[in-house]
C-alpha cells in the first residue's frame, strides 16, 4: 500500500530537474543550458555555486534568439539575471512557450568551476501574476489621491458656502 502511495506521489510531481552538474568555464567565456519550454509555462529555479577559480560568475535567462545574438557579439536581451558573485539564484516565471536558455557567464580573467542546478516547476497557475508597486510608487499614489481628495473637498465647500450666502 505504501509503495502505491509513493508511486502516486511521484506521478503527481510537477517539477523536473534538468541539470545538477559541475562546469568548468574558461576566463571570459560562457556556457548555456537549454530549457525547452515548448509546451507550457514554468517557474525556472536556477542556482549556481562557484567551487573554485573566479568569484565573478553570473547567470542569465534569455531567449534562444538572444543567445544567437550573444554568439555573434551583437546586442542581446536578457529576461532575468543575477549579480556577479560566488553564488546566485534565479527564479523567474516563464509565461509562454518558446526556446529559452540559462547562460552561465564568467567575465573575469580567471577560469571558474561552477556547480549549476536548474529545475523547472510546471505547477505554476495560469492566472495573472499578482505584483506589488514599489514603495516610491505607493507613496506617490497615496499623495496624489490625497491631493485630489482635498481638491474635491475644497471645491465642494466653496460651492456650499456660496449657496448659504445667497
Amino acid at each position: 500500500m505504501t509503495a502505491l502511495a509513493f508511486l502516486l506521489l511521484l506521478a503527481a510531481s510537477t517539477s523536473v530537474d534538468l541539470v545538477d552538474e559541475v562546469y568548468r568555464i574558461p576566463a571570459r567565456e560562457w556556457r548555456y543550458v537549454e530549457l525547452g519550454l515548448n509546451q507550457q509555462p514554468a517557474l525556472v529555479h536556477a542556482h549556481y555555486d562557484v567551487t573554485s577559480g573566479s568569484r565573478g560568475v553570473r547567470l542569465a535567462l534569455m531567449r534562444r534568439e538572444d543567445l544567437e545574438r550573444l554568439r555573434e557579439g551583437l546586442p542581446h536581451g536578457v529576461m532575468d539575471e543575477t549579480e556577479s558573485g560566488p553564488a546566485g539564484e534565479l527564479r523567474p516565471r516563464v509565461r509562454g512557450p518558446g526556446e529559452y536558455v540559462v547562460v552561465v557567464d564568467n567575465p573575469s580573467d580567471v577560469a571558474a568551476t561552477v556547480h549549476l542546478r536548474v529545475r523547472l516547476d510546471f505547477g505554476v497557475k495560469r492566472g495573472p501574476e499578482v505584483t506589488m508597486l514599489s514603495p516610491q510608487r505607493q507613496i506617490t499614489i497615496v499623495l496624489l489621491s490625497f491631493i485630489v481628495f482635498l481638491g474635491i473637498v475644497t471645491w465642494s465647500a466653496r460651492r456650499l458656502l456660496r449657496g448659504f450666502k445667497r
